[in-house]
Formats: C-alpha cells, sequence, structure tokens
C-alpha cells in the first residue's frame, strides 16, 4: 500500500513538473498572413532600430512595411476566388534587405528617377551629386533613402507614419529636409502613400515607391501577360544611357501607346523602335492626362491570372513604368521565388526625370517655407 502510495505521489510530482516547463515555454511566435515573422525584421542598422509595422483593414487584408527604406515588404490582397495573394517582390528578413542591393518596395528619395551627370542647380549655385548608373545620378544616388532608416510610429492598426532627416548635403542634396510619409491601408483595399517635405535651403525633392508588382500572387512568373493600361498620350524618350533626352513625345502609332489595355509582352521586344532598344524594353516616363486630378485613373495592371486588378491615382504629373528588365535571376525573395526578367511591373508616381535640368517641365524645387506634398493610391480590386 505505500509502495502504490509513493508510486502516485511520483506521478503526481512528474505531471505537475510538466505542467511547469510548459508554462515556461515561451508561446510560438505569431507570423503575419505573408508568412513573415517580426524577428526576422528587428535589427540595428546604422545605428537605429529596424522593425516591422503590420497594417490591416476590415476586410482581412494586410500590408508590412519596415521602416529601413521605408519599404512595403508584402501586400496581402483577395483574387477572384478569395484567396489572399502576396502581390509585391521583397524579403522575409531585413538581412537580405541590407546586403543585396535592392530597392523593393522602398521610399525613393530625394530624387527619384534620374539626374543627368549627376548635375543640379540649386539657387544659381551647381552642385555635383554622386554618379551611379550610366553616369548619372539615380533615385538619390548610391545611399539615397532606400539605404536610410525612418522613424516609424503606428498610430492605429491601419497607418504607420514614417519620419527622416536628410542633412545638408546628405549625397550631395543642399538643405536640411524634413520628410515625413504617411502609407494607410483603406478599408476600400488601397494603400495611400502621402508624402510631405520641409527644408532650410532650397533643394530639389522627387519622392516616390518603389514596389515591384506581381498580381499574379508568384513572383515565378512574368509579367508579360498582364494588361497595361497608361493614361497618357506622351511620354518622355531616353538615350542609350535611359537619360531623358529633354522630348515629349506622342504615344500614337507607337509601342508606347497604352491608353486602351495592352499585354505587357505584346510588343516590349520590338527592339526596332529605339525606345525599346534604349530602355531594354520598358523604364520609361509618361506624361499623365490627369493633371493632378488624383480622382482619375493614371494607370491600371491586370493579371488574367487571379483576376486581382491594380488602379494607380496620384497627383504627380508622371509615372515612371518600369518592367523588371534588369532582374536577372541572382536574388531570390519572399517563398523562394527567383527574381527574374519582367517578373515584376514598377508604377513611379513622380516628377518627370531630369527636372532640375529641364526648366519648361514641372517644377521639383522646394524652398524655405514651402510644403513639398506628393500622393499616390494603389488600390486592388477584382475583375471576374
Amino acid at each position: 500500500m505505500i509502495k502504490i502510495n509513493r508510486l502516485i505521489l511520483l506521478l503526481a510530482i512528474i505531471a505537475i513538473a510538466g505542467c511547469t516547463n510548459k508554462q515556461k515555454e515561451a508561446p510560438a511566435e505569431e507570423t503575419t498572413l505573408s508568412g513573415l515573422k517580426k524577428s526576422d525584421f528587428q535589427a540595428v542598422v546604422n545605428g537605429d532600430s529596424v522593425n516591422l509595422y503590420v497594417l490591416k483593414n476590415a476586410n482581412g487584408v494586410e500590408v508590412t512595411v519596415t521602416n529601413y527604406g521605408g519599404r512595403i515588404v508584402s501586400v496581402m490582397v483577395p483574387d477572384k476566388d478569395g484567396k489572399l495573394q502576396d502581390v509585391v517582390l521583397g524579403f522575409d528578413n531585413i538581412d537580405d534587405y541590407v546586403n543585396i542591393n535592392n530597392n523593393f518596395g522602398a521610399t525613393i528619395g530625394r530624387y527619384g528617377n534620374r539626374l543627368a551627370h549627376g548635375k543640379i542647380t540649386v539657387d544659381g549655385v551647381e552642385y555635383q551629386l554622386p554618379q551611379n548608373n550610366f553616369g548619372h545620378t539615380l533615385h538619390g544616388g548610391p545611399e539615397g533613402f532606400d539605404k536610410q532608416v525612418f522613424d516609424a510610429v503606428q498610430p492605429n492598426e491601419q497607418s504607420v507614419v514614417l519620419t527622416y532627416l536628410s542633412e545638408d548635403g546628405e549625397a550631395g542634396f543642399p538643405g536640411n529636409l524634413n520628410v515625413k510619409v504617411t502609407m494607410t491601408l483603406t478599408n476600400d483595399n488601397a494603400i495611400d502613400l502621402q508624402y510631405e517635405a520641409e527644408t532650410d535651403k532650397e533643394t530639389v525633392v522627387n519622392l516616390t515607391n518603389h514596389s515591384y508588382f506581381n498580381l499574379s500572387g508568384d513572383a515565378n512568373n512574368t509579367i508579360l501577360n498582364d494588361l497595361l493600361m497608361i493614361n497618357a498620350d506622351e511620354y518622355t524618350p531616353v538615350d542609350d544611357t535611359f537619360m531623358t533626352t529633354g522630348k515629349i513625345e506622342k504615344v500614337e502609332g507607337t509601342p508606347m501607346d497604352f491608353r486602351t489595355p495592352t499585354a505587357v509582352g505584346a510588343r516590349i521586344d520590338q527592339y526596332d523602335f529605339d525606345q525599346l532598344k534604349n530602355g531594354d524594353g520598358y523604364d520609361h516616363n509618361w506624361v499623365l492626362n490627369t493633371k493632378g486630378d488624383i480622382s482619375q485613373i493614371a494607370a491600371t495592371v491586370y493579371s488574367p491570372v487571379t483576376g486581382i486588378q491594380l488602379e494607380v491615382y496620384t497627383d504627380e504629373p508622371g509615372v515612371q513604368v518600369y518592367t523588371g528588365n534588369f532582374l536577372d535571376g541572382t536574388v531570390t525573395g519572399k517563398y523562394g521565388a527567383v527574381y527574374g526578367k519582367r517578373n515584376a511591373i514598377c508604377l513611379e508616381t513622380q516628377k518627370y526625370p531630369d527636372s532640375p535640368n529641364k526648366p519648361d517641365w514641372p517644377s521639383p524645387y522646394l524652398k524655405p517655407g514651402e510644403k513639398y506634398t506628393s500622393r499616390c493610391i494603389y488600390k486592388f480590386t477584382v475583375q471576374q
């Protein structure tokens, strides 16, 4: 009888110990709908803390953002069957964003797109900027905003506010520029990007977002069968260094005409048309017919695979459309997808390229006492 009681006591002690150990076990880390873990984005970069911010709306749509480079990391939206698909390229950890040269999802600044020979003149002074693209300055140079850590505040589950002080002389640009980017996931399944900036010395500003979209939900696929519409009668041609020539030309009768929805790949390889040869496909600015009216659609992209359509709205005069011509299969991103040539499309709303050197084009200049504002809306719908 004593032995039985001892056995019962021993089993009870083991059971209690087991429960105690279970209580001590750390709970499994939650992952986002896109399969990301916050811990994989929590680090110190350039002496500043980075993290992953999760935005959710009433429809169950999810967008994640990292304050490293002000980047959109994932966008989970429903397809025609109601299944959530991640429709942007990126990485599943901060190390890859830092160590692999890329601008996936990034906030681009201080000047998006190209500046000829890296030269600008501001208030009568010529500035030489770092040259990082065929002798020109692209996207703010090799250490643009995409490489900087923004301060981040998440006031609610649908918004994140990113701020950054670009100091006078950073990347060669004049003026201390205070930048604010508010990213909001709305209940009509749109990402509303609102940019603001102020300076203490005259400077140039042209901010945009560089998300790479693949609406099929599988970034191993090309976007060549996606239907693209650009609400523009004109575009700005480029030379063989991708620099605008200063001309504005009509799209009519050329492979640049996307006024009606047309497959991205329908004419992309017509290299007898110099502009496609010069751009190695599409990497051009279109002059929007919307004339700053954000209520009008500037562009759309539609995937026949998922039925997902992206609508782009902006108060900017132009949109740079880039068809991933330089993705070359050497980079592997989320879900093990290999990012190959033309596996994504970018729609960067902005001033025209090299506007500081083209006085007849919309002005990118910002003076003390003025406020720069720019807005872009990426709205996702389903077309059956």
